[in-house]
């Protein structure tokens, strides 16, 4: 008996050991080199986007001509965690082995779970099957959801072909799609984009001269486009779509700060000066790459122009919308003013009534410049960014000659 009982004891002492060195083996690090991630989305569909990991525990992210440099990466155990630059998104994963990790992708604030996966040395974002059947080089005029009256919406592709590969993005009417990039298999289009606040996924069937299929944001939201080539479509002047109601000429607020002190255009920072107002949120990559933008001229602004943000976070207490707030001030190193407008959500409807004079809002980030005597002289909605290329070099010089204007007069 007693000899069974020692051949019991060895055997459990055994297994414990063999699960002790399964411990032990757990990745303490992410393996440096070349990894291709996957969020599994609605329809069995899967957005691919490729990183590369360092030795230092810092990634970088690749969307087309961007890179999205990542240094907070946390290996604890045979579990890892990823946090995005300025954006509140992270990936919480566990490795299968050090070639492999997957868990999900986390947004808290809307309660969003997007399942992940990653691979190591994988280096093609879509497989490259057949010849392309056409080039999709050039303008595209789109629609966006054209049998649904409430989310119907025009949008102007503008793509590069190189082979298989097809780099670019749809501009809407309120910003942009930032850097897609993807593949054409013979007529399939496959375009995706991931930066860490959103994931995006495109789908089409394409001839020389149509496009049809889905976009897919996310594992919540799936909507059908069509598009037909047109070089010289262009969509409504981002000058004319938000505009004061009848009997406004000025824009009034008083929000706060993260010390609780309200801020208002009456204040003597910005008392006979041109003002620049951004109706923006920490969540919003267009709003983000507008935010670089502005930072980089405020840095040498003339003396008599001011900047000021109004934050519209979907943050569920203030405490948490600063937090995000101070997260993007550290980030993008931005000197001017950001003050909070709203928390818990980012609904238009409710953004417009804490800014009743004007008639909408219609995206985020909308710019309003306003002269030195205090009154509205342009609302400009929507932001054009670097993805966009050239319309993004019109944009600078247009905000830069707008605003040397507003200085002479």
């Amino acid at each position: 008996m007693t000899r069974y009982l020692i051949i019991i004891i060895s055997l459990v002492l055994c297994i414990a050991c063999k699960k002790e060195n399964k411990t032990k083996v757990a990745p303490q690090f992410l393996k440096s080199g070349p990894w291709k991630a996957s969020l599994a989305l609605q329809d069995g569909e899967e957005l691919p986007f490729l990183f590369e990991a360092f030795d230092d525990q810092t990634i970088k992210v690749f969307n087309a001509e961007e890179v999205i440099d990542v240094d907070q990466v946390r290996v604890v155990g045979d579990s890892i965690f990823i946090h995005f630059p300025v954006f509140e998104g992270y990936i919480a994963a566990t490795f299968k082995d050090s070639m492999t990790f997957s868990g999900s992708f986390i947004k808290e604030s809307v309660d969003r779970k997007v399942p992940f996966t990653a691979s190591y040395g994988v280096q093609d974002r879509f497989n490259v099957i057949s010849k392309p059947i056409t080039d999709i080089t050039g303008n595209w005029e789109a629609v966006f959801s054209e049998d649904t009256d409430d989310d119907r919406y025009i949008a102007k592709g503008i793509f590069k072909q190189n082979g298989n590969i097809i780099t670019g993005t749809f501009r809407t009417t309120t910003g942009d799609y930032r850097y897609l990039e993807g593949v054409l298999n013979k007529n399939q289009l496959q375009l995706s984009t991931f930066d860490g606040a959103h994931a995006f996924l495109f789908e089409a069937t394409v001839t020389d001269s149509t496009m049809s299929g889905n976009f897919y944001s996310g594992n919540h939201w799936k909507e059908p486009f069509t598009a037909v080539r047109n070089e010289n479509f262009k969509l409504p002047s981002e000058d004319s779509l938000t505009f004061l109601k009848k009997g406004y000429d000025s824009l009034a607020f008083s929000f706060p700060n993260e010390k609780g002190d309200l801020i208002s255009l009456s204040d003597d920072q910005f008392k006979n000066k041109v003002c620049v107002v951004q109706v923006m949120g920490t969540w919003c990559p267009n709003c983000m790459d507008e935010t670089k933008y502005f930072t980089e001229y405020y840095k040498n602004k003339p003396s008599d122009v001011e900047f000021v943000a109004l934050a519209f976070e979907y943050a569920k207490t203030p405490e948490k919308a600063f937090k995000a707030i101070d997260k993007l001030r550290s980030k993008l190193e931005i000197q001017y003013p950001i003050i909070l407008a709203q928390y818990g959500t980012s609904n238009k409807k409710k953004a417009q009534e804490k800014l009743p004079m004007l008639n909408h809002v219609l995206s985020y980030p909308t710019t309003i410049f306003i002269d030195k005597k205090g009154k509205v002289r342009k609302i400009h909605t929507g932001f054009n960014g670097p993805a966009t290329g050239q319309k993004y070099i019109d944009y600078k010089e247009e905000f830069e000659s707008f605003v040397a204007m507003l200085v002479a007069e």
